[in-house]
């Protein structure tokens, strides 16, 4: 693409690595006299170093622990062929990422992925978002103007949750459909495979910001749908990189389960998970669980099931069942998953490094909520 009169750049994608790692790169860095052969042995990455195991010589389980730990994606001969279909046309609409960094509050950000933006700012390698009425505009001069004249200074909606510098926005997709449409294009940019951008009026947004002198920031969202027959809790989850490894993507997973608990439903995330998301999920559910255990082992109580697990934490007891079989806590035994629990083993599992407390965890006497009014079920006459 041209950048200015005397100024070409070319779009990169790094061959097995996942495609938030294309850039844009200027023509000095390109060899165009050169070729590159090209490498057949899918596994000469792994090969080169001693401690990545060959993902060839693994079995089932262990490569899935495998793929789970470092974020290898299915490759489309490895999917169904209907799955294969739609991640093939998947990437032929969103192969080029043109959108290369947004200006959203004090950050400048690389983006990861294509975003389907209005033709005339979706071309544009950098747009500029106000970080309080997520409005894009190509030019800088444009944002400094709109800025200081920008009447808001914190999401739409009401705020349902205040702990200290923590606050969280509930925002009706239908009452501000603008702001979360731009918020859901803004998310795109992160998401892979996020394919909610306009029809925003069936959810809802609980958008998470850090509260300053000068307004809230935006950290990140998640989204629900307002009646899910599925009882999800969570469609749609972002945490900005800026903001990301700070504990807020499980803060909000948390908080989504907070709702859950105050509707008296059990809730799960709508699948498929993308691979960051799966991760974050399992290390929430494992936390929950085992601390839950070692408290009840304290107080010596020893029946356990599945669905008392599930009545306690609100989550769905397929995940609670996925996340014990992970860390060999649950049987199958005569027709039923039975819980097996040894005291040590849960403070084996507490003490290891991948099982630390939330950095930050939801306060629910700060949470002022009460859910979606909904429509009444028809009668059947």
């Amino acid at each position: 693409r041209a950048v200015d009169d005397d100024q070409i750049e070319y779009y990169v994608h790094f061959e097995r690595f996942n495609r938030r790692m294309d850039e844009w790169v200027s023509r000095d860095r390109v060899n165009e006299k050169s070729r590159v052969e090209k490498e057949h042995d899918g596994n000469h990455l792994a090969a080169d170093n001693g401690d990545v195991p060959d993902r060839g010589t693994l079995t089932r389980n262990q490569k899935r622990k495998h793929d789970e730990i470092n974020h290898v994606q299915k490759s489309i001969a490895e999917m169904d062929p209907t799955t294969a279909a739609l991640e093939k046309e998947h990437e032929a609409i969103t192969k080029i990422k043109y959108v290369d960094k947004v200006q959203f509050g004090k950050f400048e950000i690389d983006t990861w992925y294509f975003a389907p933006f209005p033709e005339e700012y979706g071309r544009m390698p950098k747009l500029w978002i106000c970080e309080y009425c997520l409005k894009y505009m190509r030019l800088e001069k444009t944002y400094r103007f709109h800025v200081p004249q920008c009447p808001h200074r914190q999401p739409p909606g009401r705020e349902i949750y205040r702990k200290g510098s923590i606050s969280v926005y509930e925002v009706d997709g239908k009452v501000h459909k603008i702001y979360c449409q731009n918020l859901c294009l803004v998310a795109k940019l992160f998401l892979d495979h996020k394919t909610l951008y306009f029809d925003v009026e069936p959810f809802l947004f609980y958008v998470l910001c850090e509260v300053e002198r000068e307004g809230a920031h935006m950290v990140g969202y998640f989204s629900k749908e307002k009646e899910s027959a599925d009882n999800y809790n969570l469609a749609c989850i972002m945490t900005l990189p800026p903001y990301q490894r700070k504990g807020y993507g499980k803060f909000m997973i948390a908080f989504s389960y907070e709702l859950s608990k105050i509707e008296k439903v059990v809730g799960s995330p709508e699948k498929p998970l993308s691979d960051l998301g799966k991760l974050s999920y399992r290390s929430y559910w494992t936390w929950v669980l085992l601390d839950i255990l070692r408290q009840k082992h304290q107080e010596k109580h020893g029946n356990w099931s599945i669905k008392m697990l599930s009545d306690m934490t609100s989550i769905l007891e397929c995940d609670i069942i996925d996340t014990l079989q992970a860390i060999n806590m649950v049987k199958y035994w005569k027709g039923a998953h039975v819980v097996c629990i040894p005291p040590k083993a849960v403070e084996d599992h507490l003490r290891g490094a991948n099982y630390r407390p939330p950095y930050l965890m939801v306060d629910a006497s700060a949470l002022r909520w009460e859910p979606y009014a909904r429509a009444p079920k028809a009668k059947k006459h």
